[in-house]
This record gives structure tokens, sequence and C-alpha cells, in this order.
């Protein structure tokens, strides 16, 4: 169990939160992260690099010149990958770069992941209601009272994204905005400080804490 202070908008301490997640073994720990971080880079890969062989490329059905009597080398194909405008030897060609991975072992990676996190993250109230309308040097502010800077990689936690919230945080290069819903191993690795809301650590306790 991992028990955090809770900061209001104006970046006091009112009371506390709690959060008991299953995760993995120390000895293992590093081991199933990482796992579950190439998985998830590897996912996102498109795979589309292709290359076209001596058979796919147009034209070299015709012997450019006799075999002997020309004192030129052999030649069969103007394709032949010797050739410039030939085919490729052993090129790319689309593949699935998916690794495979238990849905257990997964759930598992991102609690540790998530885990490892919330013992430096900031938790505070929800703050939906206080963004009246959109206003990126209020968000600014209020990661300044929560001694977030906002010059490090900020991965803001919410449960759900309103407008004026969204609108408000897209022009600071360094903060990500993430539903709780949404959790993946890369973005909270990634992240410096981690700003989590009241709400979004319960829904993650709800979705995540079998």
């Amino acid at each position: 169990m991992v028990n955090c202070v809770v900061k209001n908008w104006q970046g006091e301490q009112v009371s506390e939160a709690s959060l008991e997640l299953k995760v993995a073994k120390e000895e293992n720990a590093n081991h199933i992260v990482h796992r579950a971080l190439v998985r998830q880079m590897a996912k996102a890969r498109q795979g589309t690099a292709s290359s076209k062989t001596r058979a796919e490329v147009r034209g070299g059905g015709r012997k450019p010149w006799r075999q002997k009597g020309t004192g030129r080398a052999r030649a069969g194909s103007i394709r032949s990958p010797l050739w410039r405008g030939g085919g490729v030897i052993f090129g790319p060609k689309p593949r699935d770069y998916d690794l495979k991975m238990n849905k257990k072992e997964r759930r598992l990676a991102l609690r540790t992941a998530f885990s490892s996190c919330l013992e430096n993250a900031v938790v505070v109230e929800n703050f939906a209601e206080e963004i009246a309308r959109p206003k990126t040097k209020e968000i600014i502010s209020a990661l300044e009272r929560w001694k977030v800077d906002p010059n490090q990689k900020v991965l803001l936690i919410v449960t759900e994204i309103t407008e004026n919230l969204n609108l408000s945080t897209r022009n600071i290069p360094n903060v990500k905005l993430l539903k709780a819903s949404n959790l993946n191993v890369y973005d909270l690795l990634n992240a410096q400080q981690v700003v989590v809301t009241t709400d979004a650590l319960t829904k993650i306790q709800e979705v995540y804490g079998d």
C-alpha cells in the first residue's frame, strides 16, 4: 500500500490518499516492466517498409547481350541486384513486429510501473471546475504551486479530459495529458514527474486493483 498526501488547487495539503496494487516481486520487476515496454514500442512500429526483389522489378526479361564474344561480363538480366535499378537482395518486406505477452503479465507490468512512479508523484484534488476557460497560465501556475517543474516531462493523469483542460495544456511542450483508463508503461517511465487527481487514483484502483 502506498500513502500519498493530497493537495488542493492552491497547493495546500488537505488530506491523504492510499493505493493498493499487486506489483511484481523485486527480483522480477525490472524484467517484466522491460518486456512490456519493448512490446509497446514494437507494437507502435508500422512494419510497412518494403523493397522489390529482382522478380518484382519491371523489365529485364530479355538477356542484355549474348553470352560470349562481346568482351563484357556475362549478364542475364538488366534487373540483377548488381545493376543500377535492379532488385534488392534481402531487402525489407512488410512484417508484424508485435510481441506476445500474456494479459496478466501486461497488467502486472503496468501496476508495477505505476507504483514505482507513485512514490514521487503529486496527488491533487479534481480541478476541472477550477478551469472556467482555456488558460495555459493557470495550469503552469498550478504546477508551480504543487512543486512540479513545468520544464520537466510531466504526466498529468485525470479521469476525463475536458475541452478547457485539453486546450490549456496542449501548448505546454513538456506536459502530457492522459486518462486513467489509458495508462501505459512508456508514458509512465518517460515522465520525470507524475501528477494524478484523486478521482483518477480511484479509477486506477478500480480498473487495475485485481
